[in-house]
């Protein structure tokens, strides 16, 4: 059950608070009167959320969500903010709270925003909980483009999770990785050619919507192997497609081809990450990550 901690100097607007969080059967409720015993009490058990005042003797609201932010950060903070409080209350949210109510609204607003808040956190909890005990996941993804930005997307949280690159070199990374998921879903599972998007848009996407309804496109599968640690991450790509030639590919460093879009993933693959390498068939793309070290005499490696 999840642990909602009050924190008021007022014991009647906590047990104001606590009665309103507690028509939620899932909700247990804790309290405290300050910012100081707050923390005490979370160095002893720690809450899933908590939903504090701002203005308090000892340590108010803000100081709260600052410490909170430092070393509790999957904890999140709603605020109750009161008339004259609007300042401290935009510097908490920029400190890290992660929601606010009105204290003139919390009947109306009070629990929606706690159980809203909640299920956010416990998402994100489960994902680094889970992120803590994996170094490679696989996965199996149909001919949908909308769950490559998803793929991306968690994957990017492991790179940064895991230390492997800096968040701009994370994005690059990304970037290469989503080229090679597009790469896999449109020209080696659905076989389309790179110069039948430079025609009618429309006709495109039809061509794209005709070929996943159809055999032998429907069927087919793109899988992903992926194992990100500290200092290397491998990223395996393979469709089911009939595969190509990738030595037939025009080379994308040519300045000659830099405006074609046949290439164009390749060149940024090969940019963005430190080796590419298709097998024999063409159907399967490796791409590896290393994390960039940087020695005394400033020199990366």
């Amino acid at each position: 059950m999840p642990v909602v901690m009050v924190v008021d100097d007022s014991p009647i607007d906590r047990r104001l608070v606590g009665g309103l969080l507690t028509k939620s059967v899932n909700l247990h409720v804790e309290y405290a009167a300050d910012g100081e015993e707050a923390l005490k009490l979370m160095e002893r058990s720690v809450p899933h959320l908590v939903v504090t005042d701002l203005i308090m003797p000892n340590m108010d609201g803000l100081e709260l969500v600052a410490a909170i932010v430092e070393r509790y950060p999957l904890v999140p903070v709603i605020l109750m903010t009161g008339k004259g409080s609007e300042e401290i209350a935009v510097q908490a949210l920029k400190a890290g709270a992660a929601s606010y109510v009105p204290k003139s609204l919390l009947q109306t607003l009070l629990l929606d925003t706690v159980e809203n808040v909640l299920a956010m956190a416990h998402e994100e909890q489960t994902q680094v909980r889970l992120l803590d005990c994996m170094t490679g996941c696989s996965f199996v993804l149909d001919n949908d483009a909308t769950m490559i930005p998803a793929l991306v997307n968690y994957l990017r949280r492991l790179i940064r999770k895991t230390g492997l690159c800096d968040d701009t070199d994370g994005i690059r990374t990304c970037v290469a990785l989503e080229e090679a998921l597009n790469n896999a879903l449109y020209h080696g599972n659905l076989e389309l050619d790179s110069a039948s998007r430079e025609g009618d848009r429309a006709a495109y996407r039809a061509l794209v919507e005709d070929r996943r309804r159809s055999e032998p496109f429907r069927s087919r599968k793109v899988f992903v192997d992926v194992r990100v640690e500290p200092l290397q991450g491998k990223f395996v790509i393979r469709d089911e497609g009939r595969g190509f030639d990738p030595q037939k590919l025009p080379d994308p460093t040519d300045p000659a081809n830099l405006e074609k879009l046949s290439g164009r993933g390749l060149l940024l693959m090969r940019t963005f990450m430190d080796d590419v390498r298709f097998n024999d068939l063409g159907n399967e793309v490796t791409l590896i990550k290393k994390k960039r070290v940087v020695s005394s005499n400033g020199w990366t490696s």
